[in-house]
């Protein structure tokens, strides 16, 4: 395993790409780099939710007074993403992948958090569908004998 990373849970053989040693030296590297501000900004959110709750008013932060005053723009959005009248989102198992994206939506919001419990095997085998999907190769056989894949046309893929 990578450096300083160790998983207790098991890794299915089919899932150990998604588990790499460079998927979780990259992780490493983001908690040692980031972990110190993530806490501090846990520290301030909780402060300011005590301040909040002890009678004071929200407002904008200080720290963000160049962001708001600044003359700055968004970039267009890609044109995939211009048409957002129908959207589903779910989770990642492959079947709901295969019928969001051929519902007939213009986008599928790929859920690995709320839309399922985020176990380790549900959001280690939704990184391997989503990666499937992306690659159009995402098949499903129901054990009824349905066989499952992507319609030409699928909705945007957003995660």
């Amino acid at each position: 395993m990578a450096d300083h990373v160790n998983v207790t849970a098991p890794i299915a053989d089919d899932l150990k790409p998604f588990v790499s040693d460079d998927a979780l030296a990259f992780v490493a590297d983001l908690h040692r780099t980031f972990n110190g501000r993530r806490l501090g900004l846990l520290a301030a959110r909780d402060a300011r939710q005590q301040r909040l709750m002890d009678g004071g008013a929200l407002d904008f932060l200080d720290v963000t007074a160049d962001v708001r005053g600044g003359d700055w723009q968004v970039a267009p959005a890609p044109a995939d993403l211009n048409d957002r009248r129908t959207e589903i989102t779910g989770p990642c198992d492959r079947k709901m992948v295969i019928n969001a994206l051929n519902s007939g939506a213009k986008v599928f919001m790929a859920d690995l958090e709320d839309a399922s419990s985020p176990t380790w095997w549900n959001v280690t085998d939704g990184q391997r569908n989503l990666h499937d999907a992306v690659r159009r190769t995402i098949t499903f056989a129901n054990p009824d004998g349905r066989q499952y894949q992507l319609n030409e046309t699928t909705a945007t893929l957003v995660v």
